[in-house]
């Protein structure tokens, strides 16, 4: 009877920690499940805010894109314009029309794009990007992004090219006509009248004329791979509105 009273004295103790145990244990994993729901939370929250705002600038770099993409379309016109009417044997009759064409070849900021990559750099350097569950997107925001830089790094060379025809610009127009074509604000108007070039070799004519089509190369590149980013853009959007179920 001793006996048996120990063992079951022993069974009940050992049934007490078990419970106990089990009791711990589920609430350790209950608190883990809430943690864990809480931070899935918080990632699907933070993913939605870092979707919604690259949403937006997705949006403000295709109206930026578009401007730019224009603009080029005119810089190119006037590159053709300026070339023909400095060749021309009457050139010194389009004076006017010379120096509108010549001062926008030399000029960038009205067709630099600069993206709206906040939050790419975002996703980029706090590891965002591991919380963009759909792999069609997280692949097409890198391939956006590459995209971006390869366009900035085309856009280093547009600068040195346009600096190489402004050292060489220099010898054939006037530098106070130009400097009286702007406002304070660096707007340009086309001068009055018929303002004459300064008196100029062949060689120096072929220097400009080197230039312009220099400009004109590049110029084209960067309309070209600014159509691409467009298309790229647009696309990015569509695949973001698909996936995340966005008006």
């Amino acid at each position: 009877m001793e006996v048996h009273h120990h063992a079951h004295t022993a069974r009940k103790k050992w049934t007490h920690y078990f419970w106990e145990f089990l009791m711990l244990f589920l609430a350790v994993f209950c608190g883990f499940l809430a943690e864990y729901a809480l931070e899935h939370k918080i990632e699907k929250d933070r993913e939605k805010q870092l979707i919604n705002s690259l949403v937006n600038d997705i949006k403000a770099d295709i109206a930026h894109l578009n401007t730019t993409i224009e603009r080029r379309n005119q810089k190119v016109e006037r590159l053709d314009s300026l070339f023909n009417l400095l060749n021309s044997p009457r050139y010194t009759e389009f004076g006017s029309s010379l120096y509108f064409n010549a001062i926008h070849t030399g000029r960038l900021v009205d067709i630099k794009f600069t993206p709206n990559d906040g939050t790419l750099q975002q996703l980029k350097n706090a590891g965002g990007l591991r919380l963009i569950r759909s792999r069609a997107v997280a692949d097409s925001i890198t391939r956006y992004d590459v995209s971006i830089r390869n366009l900035e790094k085309l856009g280093e060379q547009e600068v040195m090219v346009t600096q190489e025809y402004r050292m060489a610009a220099h010898k054939v127009f006037d530098a106070k006509v130009l400097s009286s074509m702007l406002d304070e604000n660096n707007v340009s108007r086309r001068p009055p009248g018929n303002p004459a070039l300064l008196p100029f070799t062949n060689k120096e004519l072929a220097e400009v004329n080197y230039g312009i089509h220099t400009v004109k190369i590049i110029t084209r590149g960067m309309r070209r791979d600014s159509r691409n980013l467009l298309q790229q853009a647009t696309n990015l959007l569509a695949i973001i509105k698909k996936e995340y179920h966005l008006e």
